[in-house]
């Protein structure tokens, strides 16, 4: 495991459903080949040189003495912080990064501040005993494991990912979902139902299409192919009384 050291941690996200976002990682192994954003934003801006930069990730180590000195000056702002946008928190098979996740959610938690994660890889089972009020999700594009080797393949098997979201929903946390970036039926042909009947359970679904990869555009149709798609995350999250929130540009009139 490599580490490097900041000054700042905690930062106000553009994203459409965060508030505040902590990156405490540098680079990813989960090494998805969508391509992925967050690498791409990385190489532009000099935090990375290449994939194989990106897919070796580098641990902040001063990150919760950071946090010591910023949620006291900013936690009167902060309704929620994030684990993570740039970077993933529990990353499958990097326990020293599963171990800091839950370092700095005990820490937000002690300050009354309440987080949520997001990952690809697995939830760890010690976060039961964390702040009941924390949301925890997944990352679900497929079921097809062929495609996870082939474009997501440092991540976690899907269905292991799925396991340890009911794990903890059980335990009584409110889990979501994350649907995006869907690809299109010239990618892979695959039953979305099926997808949406395997996270039954949660409690909420985003859902979102594959953007800055030219199959998309090349697939005849493929705004239809989201809109149908969008209406059908609707109506199976209305029937199951599940919250939805469909990303910017997914649906087009």
């Amino acid at each position: 495991m490599e580490y490097i050291t900041r000054k700042s941690m905690l930062y106000k996200t553009k994203v459409e459903y965060g508030d505040y976002t902590i990156n405490h990682v540098q680079g990813c192994s989960h090494g998805c080949k969508y391509p992925c954003y967050a690498m791409m934003l990385s190489k532009r801006f000099g935090r990375c040189s290449s994939y194989e930069d990106w897919c070796k990730p580098k641990l902040v180590k001063n990150t919760l003495q950071i946090l010591d000195k910023e949620l006291p000056k900013l936690k009167d702002k902060i309704q929620s912080i994030q684990l993570c946008f740039m970077t993933d928190p529990f990353m499958y098979n990097y326990p020293e990064i599963s171990q800091m996740s839950i370092d700095i959610i005990d820490k937000c938690n002690e300050n009354g501040i309440v987080c949520t994660a997001l990952t690809k890889g697995l939830l760890p089972k010690e976060l039961k005993h964390t702040l009941p009020s924390n949301e925890y999700g997944i990352t679900l594009i497929s079921l097809d494991e062929k495609y996870r080797k082939e474009n997501e393949p440092g991540s976690a098997p899907y269905l292991e990912r799925i396991a340890s979201l009911k794990y903890l929903h059980e335990n009584g946390f409110k889990t979501w979902v994350s649907i995006e970036p869907y690809p299109t039926p010239n990618i892979i042909q695959q039953n979305f139902n099926d997808i949406l009947e395997s996270i039954k359970f949660v409690d909420k679904i985003i859902f979102g299409r594959l953007n800055y990869n030219k199959l998309v555009t090349q697939y005849k149709n493929y705004q239809q192919f989201y809109n149908d798609l969008t209406k059908q995350v609707m109506e199976f999250c209305q029937k199951n009384n599940i919250a939805c929130h469909i990303k910017n540009g997914t649906y087009k009139p």
